[in-house]
């Protein structure tokens, strides 16, 4: 198997780069950050009005029907501009799920609104601490009502909608999805302090919130690891543009810099540092291609592609982030530079589907199981 993206798609990502940055500069992030907005509003709009935040939504819904390898392209550009925009909660996770599990209703009524932009969305699922499993799922859902606690929802005090994960009251054994307004009764937000302010987290507590099934009962289980296996691929892609991006800052600084009469990039030491990330990025971008093409197809592989490119994409960032500061010495550690920004979002997106551990479990599982790619 050998992906390569098609003309038009690389047009697009150098399309998505230019706009990026142009919109989502070190001046816009740090803008997000010092007035605790929840995302830059303008920034929104512009992704929505050409069409980014519908490519992998049908026209019948509202998209651009450009499809997913559209989307990790566009992934990727926004993950190395750090773009503070609520693009994964809304599209990879809440508009995923509706195609994925919504009825024709459902999808014609909240897929238009996400495409536009004019709606956000997310996905509520942890309810303490440790990795997340349907048994460890108590909210629970009670003639169409929904009481519990969800902790460091995604753009949690950003969204106009959510996908739950609870149970029904009468089935508890049942793990099932669930549509709730989030702007509606019996709903209360609770900011969460996170490392990257730019991508704002809040716990969601239902008390009675009216709450409206999401594809079969009982299916929740499934659907979720469905569609966490189609995120964790565009995830990828942003930690890969951001992993490139950290490199690309470190290496021009050790040309820039000079220490004894000669730049710092001559030094051994740190061809050695910048070799290393090149590796790790690049292993990564390998891995993100792979799993872009399993989602492309819906292949059988994607199970396993998808953890290879979650667990090889993230390793890559925090590497690339971590050794960006060391690169640029004491100014590496200052707010005046970059490097924080990057620090910032790599941490952030290690988490944000799961801990790497559990995706390295999850790994080992699948390929034990035989799902491991064909040669």
């Amino acid at each position: 198997m050998n992906l390569d993206f098609s003309d038009d798609q690389k047009a697009l990502g150098e399309h998505a780069r230019r706009l990026l940055s142009e919109r989502s500069t070190s001046a816009v992030i740090r803008r997000v950050i010092e007035q605790q907005a929840p995302f830059d509003r303008d920034l929104w709009n512009s992704l929505a009005e050409l069409g980014y935040l519908g490519a992998a939504i049908p026209e019948a819904y509202g998209g651009s029907g450009l499809g997913h390898l559209a989307l990790c392209v566009i992934a990727g550009e926004l993950g190395r501009a750090l773009a503070p925009v609520p693009v994964a909660s809304s599209i990879y996770l809440a508009a995923e799920f509706l195609m994925q599990a919504g009825s024709e209703a459902q999808k014609k009524s909240h897929l238009p609104r996400l495409a536009s932009g004019e709606s956000i969305g997310t996905f509520a699922f942890a309810e303490g601490v440790g990795a997340v499993t349907p048994k460890s799922i108590q909210s629970s859902v009670t003639a169409g009502n929904l009481q519990g606690r969800k902790l460091a929802v995604m753009d949690g005090g950003a969204a106009d909608l959510a996908v739950v994960a609870a149970r029904a009251a009468s089935k508890r054994e049942d793990l099932s999805l669930y549509l709730v307004d989030l702007n509606g009764p019996g709903v209360t937000r609770e900011p969460v302090a996170t490392i990257d302010p730019t991508r704002g987290h809040a716990n969601l507590v239902f008390d009675g919130a009216p709450a409206e099934l999401l594809g079969a009962p009982g299916s929740g289980a499934a659907a979720i690891a469905r569609v966490l296996d189609r995120t964790a691929v565009l995830i990828a892609f942003e930690q890969v543009g951001g992993a490139e991006r950290a490199l690309e800052m470190a290496r021009d600084y050790s040309l820039q810099r000079s220490a004894f009469g000669r730049p710092i990039g001559s030094f051994q030491a740190l061809k050695h540092m910048l070799a290393d990330m090149y590796v790790s990025a690049t292993l990564a971008r390998s891995n993100a291609y792979y799993g872009a093409w399993a989602l492309s197809i819906d292949a059988p592989e994607l199970p396993v592609a998808a953890a290879t490119a979650r667990v090889s994409a993230t390793k890559a960032f925090q590497h690339c982030a971590r050794n960006c500061i060391q690169v640029h010495g004491g100014m590496g550690f200052t707010w005046e530079f970059d490097c924080h920004l990057y620090y910032r979002r790599a941490n952030l997106l290690a988490l944000a589907l799961g801990g790497l551990a559990e995706w390295e479990d999850l790994l080992i599982e699948r390929m034990k199981s035989g799902k491991a790619a064909r040669a």
